[in-house]
């Protein structure tokens, strides 16, 4: 969707990417190339890149799924979809991609299963780093609902190599020498009586990581929602402190934070795992805090306030870079909702699109 009246209206074009499930799409704002991951058991595994404003995608795929069998031993098949695809560079295991950023010149993704990515060449050919792969608590790793998915990745935003990473249900992982090692970093700070919670194991957090977001004006202050909270921490990760007192509930999925004020957040809770995965009393909020998380309010105006029943994925979820606050989120049902005063108001800017799993913000000149 774009833009060129400050946020007024939008217009939607699409599909792309040859109709491939897409989870995560990012840009770039110095140059306005665009990245797309996704991919699944029929498609495999790939990133498709675009250098002329989503005009035009091309694909560099990484694992081969079952349509490449299919062609490979049917060649009416192979004729109907344009050729045998070629032999891709990583193992059929590798399922689709996650996550994208870019930072320092190199384009990185996030896979399921969770494995780490960087390229150096604009996304055109990729490397698998083998830290993460080979991390010696690996073994112990256990899958989240959707798979063992490295989800989210936080580059530091000036030290190159430097990068902050989650894994459901691994949880966070931190790297100092570009992924070519990792620590783990799950551990509540020294507040007296720390919440228990049902994954504490030696005072860490519950490892089912949902999402986490990095305050772009304080480098060491980093925001995440678990499965079991929302958790603050002020030393790049180290230490993690549990504010979630004052919301309706202690899940949910997606975390922002404002471009300019680091104390600025919002988040959107859920009734619960089980429970059926909606906004509590099926009445949508946004909830906002201007103090890190030590208070919060309910945004409501502009959304739904009864049977409302939809979901916000992981990274449904975006913050764009106006002073006044512009917030985004997108459901499940194929809404994307948009506030443009940190979310006082909210308009539904599109609907009845698919699932909407990942949201992002993209501005240029």
């Amino acid at each position: 969707m774009t833009s060129s009246d400050d946020r007024k209206t939008w217009s939607l074009t699409g599909p792309h990417c040859d109709l491939w499930p897409i989870n995560h799409v990012v840009g770039d704002p110095k140059t306005g190339h665009l990245w797309a991951g996704g991919g699944g058991e029929w498609t495999g595994a790939g990133i498709w890149r675009s250098t002329d404003d989503g005009e035009t995608w091309t694909l560099s795929q990484l694992s081969n799924g079952m349509m490449a069998e299919w062609a490979a031993n049917d060649p009416g098949f192979a004729e109907m979809i344009g050729g045998v695809p070629p032999e891709a560079p990583f193992p059929n295991d590798l399922v689709s991609i996650w996550s994208l950023t870019c930072a320092h010149g190199t384009v990185y993704a996030g896979s399921k299963p969770a494995h780490f990515f960087k390229s150096t060449d604009g996304g055109a050919t990729w490397d698998r780093v083998p830290g993460l792969t080979n991390h010696p608590t690996r073994e112990s790793w256990n899958p989240g609902g959707a798979g063992l998915t490295l989800h989210t990745m936080l580059p530091h935003p000036t030290k190159p190599g430097h990068m902050t990473i989650a894994i459901s249900a691994a949880g966070v992982f931190t790297t100092e020498d570009d992924g070519e090692t990792w620590e783990r970093s799950n551990r509540l700070d020294n507040a007296e009586n720390p919440k228990q919670h049902d994954h504490e194991h030696t005072r860490e957090i519950g490892h089912c990581v949902h999402n986490m977001m990095r305050a772009p004006s304080d480098d060491g202050l980093i925001y995440q929602q678990n499965h079991h909270g929302v958790f603050r921490s002020n030393d790049g990760g180290q230490n993690w402190h549990d504010i979630t007192e004052g919301l309706p509930s202690s899940f949910g999925f997606p975390i922002a934070v404002h471009p300019q004020d680091p104390q600025t957040i919002w988040t959107i809770p859920l009734n619960g795992d089980i429970q059926g995965r909606f906004p509590p009393d099926a009445k949508a909020a946004v909830w906002r805090s201007t103090d890190a998380g030590e208070t919060w309010e309910a945004m409501r105006e502009g959304l739904p306030q009864e049977n409302c029943f939809f979901t916000v994925l992981r990274q449904a979820m975006a913050v764009d870079s106006s002073s006044n606050g512009g917030v985004y989120f997108g459901t499940n049902t194929g809404s994307i909702f948009a506030t443009t005063d940190a979310g006082e108001t909210w308009v539904e800017i599109a609907q009845h699109l698919p699932t909407v799993l990942s949201v992002e913000t993209l501005e240029t000149a």
